[in-house]
């Protein structure tokens, strides 16, 4: 069993994928982190999105990882090339990659800047991907299908107070 963490301005005890305006690393999905901190970030950063009368939360999830065999999954272990293809192509349209569950490498702020520079062509591929190996990666696993969102089990919120 694993302990995942999803952070927002509201406590979910039902995951669902939400048609979103604007798009994700890994596509339109529910995403989660092995990293309680980085979901607390997660939830700071929706929470000023939203303004001054937006709480911050972060829901515990238990995630049985002997199940993904039932699922079509997709793993980027590293911030490589492939990976950043899929980033930039999920990013950049409604791409439906087929994919139930796919998990692997996110980072913090300057991570997107370096990602924007390659989008303009001010960095070519390898500059890219020898930046993002000097970053700080975390990770994010992203739910695609209700199926996958099964094996998401509801553990506990708590709110995530501003220090």
């Amino acid at each position: 069993m694993t302990i995942l963490y999803h952070g927002s301005t509201e406590i979910i005890q039902r995951p669902k994928i939400l048609e979103i305006q604007r798009l994700l690393d890994f596509g339109k999905g529910f995403y989660t982190t092995k990293n309680k901190e980085q979901a607390e970030r997660w939830a700071h950063l929706k929470q000023k999105r939203e303004g001054k009368n937006a709480k911050a939360y972060v829901t515990v999830y238990i995630f049985n990882e002997t199940e993904l065999r039932q699922l079509k999954i997709k793993e980027f272990t590293l911030a490589d090339e492939e990976w950043l293809d899929f980033v930039v192509k999920n990013r950049n349209e409604d791409y439906n990659h087929g994919y139930e569950l796919v998990s692997g490498p996110v980072a913090n702020d300057t991570l997107y800047q370096t990602l924007n520079l390659y989008e303009t062509g001010i960095l070519t591929k390898p500059e890219t991907i020898a930046r993002l190996k000097v970053h700080p990666l975390y990770n994010q696993i992203s739910f695609h299908s209700p199926k996958a969102l099964q094996l998401l089990k509801y553990k506990q919120a708590y709110q995530v107070m501003i220090g």
